[in-house]
């Protein structure tokens, strides 16, 4: 008899949920193998592969739109997932680079020494979330930011990316100081990051509901988490957090 899993179990062994399995159904990227008796969706082996390349692909910050290209172009399963393969070994070597350069920020903040800006932002690069940009928002707001990003000197690029650097270090310091959310010396911080976040082609002030989901963002995604908690956990949840209450205050 062939194996099989049903929505909720595939789910689980996933680590995701049946409505986002639904979701992947309904647009063609997940189709179950068969529905029962019971209408339950059940999925056979080549699913489960289906569903790997799927969220490969997702973790690699490709839109559900660029996936589903990927998928009808790839009949091939086997060449699919050596190509899956070697784009998560791309991967793997970005981030190894990027890991080198925070412990190489860190060795040589802590001993005093000068940064070199190249060591710091080795690894980094803003367009693998292309894709996801223009399924959320359209492409427009990609291309703006885009030729915002473009018409900056490399030394304006690397200015700002470290002004985020140092706020998202100094979250991680008060965090670990027990410093409460609504305190001056956290709210100024906040303050810090609502200007330099109002420093990019958001199409006008930034307004409450912006920022706070910004701040969910911060805690549900964790390519966003990993930024902040690199300075301790629970960091992203406290940068939530210390937004709501700016944004309470003042927005």
């Amino acid at each position: 008899m062939t194996a099989e899993w049903s929505i909720q179990e595939l789910a689980k062994v996933a680590r995701t949920t049946s409505r986002t399995l639904r979701h992947y159904g309904d647009l063609g990227l997940l189709p179950p193998t068969r529905i029962g008796s019971n209408g339950y969706r059940y999925y056979d082996q080549e699913s489960l592969v289906r569903l790997q390349r799927i969220l490969l692909l997702r973790e690699l910050g490709l839109g559900l739109p660029a996936i589903a290209e990927v998928l009808a172009g790839q009949k091939d399963t086997a060449a699919a997932l050596r190509t899956h393969l070697e784009l998560l070994k791309n991967e793997q070597d970005r981030i190894a680079r990027q890991i080198a350069s925070v412990q190489t920020t860190l060795r040589k903040t802590e001993a005093g020494e000068q940064l070199m800006a190249d060591e710091v932002f080795d690894g980094f690069d803003h367009t693998q979330y292309k894709d996801e940009v223009i399924e959320r928002w359209g492409k427009d707001a990609w291309q703006s930011g885009d030729n915002w990003w473009k018409s900056k000197t490399d030394a304006e690029k690397k200015a700002f990316q470290q002004a985020h650097l140092d706020i998202a270090a100094d979250y991680g310091r008060a965090h670990a100081a027990g410093l409460p959310v609504d305190s001056d010396e956290v709210q100024a911080i906040v303050q810090r990051h609502y200007d330099w976040l109002g420093a990019t082609p958001t199409g006008g002030p930034i307004s409450a509901q912006y920022f706070n989901n910004l701040g969910e963002m911060y805690v549900a995604d964790p390519r966003f988490a990993k930024n902040y908690d690199v300075h301790g956990a629970g960091t992203a949840e406290y940068v939530r957090d210390a937004i709501r209450a700016y944004t309470a205050a003042k927005l």
